[in-house]
């Protein structure tokens, strides 16, 4: 509007939190193929996602996603100072971790535009992923 973004998103989580929601969670759905536009800002390729409650969420179902290194062994050697009745001491530890074959998902999440199954009955230019709404389906409810 007049050279400006609305801010559309944040006021209606500010409206929502005003009215007694919790927001819980702020998330990402990010647009790597987006349409580009002309006008003189970044073109935008993600959207806010808000999770609100009332209260506490009672279920969180994360999604898990592979780790880049996964069984990959790390080696830290610690150094612990600690302090007795004689003064201080010092010890090395070593320290082995090994990393998890899977991970939470971070907020950002990543869907195609427009790459729904069937375009011949979706005439929007860029239709909503139905694997999006899924997802937080997942992550916020149970069966």
């Amino acid at each position: 509007m007049k050279g400006s973004e609305t801010g559309t998103s944040f006021k209606q989580a500010l409206y929502f939190k005003g009215i007694g929601f919790n927001l819980h969670d702020t998330m990402i759905y990010h647009k790597p193929n987006a349409m580009p536009l002309t006008h003189n800002r970044y073109d935008p390729c993600f959207e806010y996602m808000f999770v609100f409650s009332k209260g506490k969420p009672n279920t969180f179902n994360p999604i898990r996603e592979e780790t880049l290194h996964k069984g990959k062994i790390n080696k830290r050697e610690l150094e612990t100072k600690m302090i007795g009745i004689k003064g201080h001491q010092s010890r090395n530890r070593d320290e082995h971790t090994v990393v998890k074959e899977t991970k939470y998902r971070k907020n950002l999440w990543s869907y195609m535009v427009g790459c729904e199954k069937d375009k011949k009955t979706n005439k929007h230019p860029a239709p909503f992923p139905e694997k999006l709404a899924e997802d937080h389906i997942l992550s916020w409810s149970n069966e």
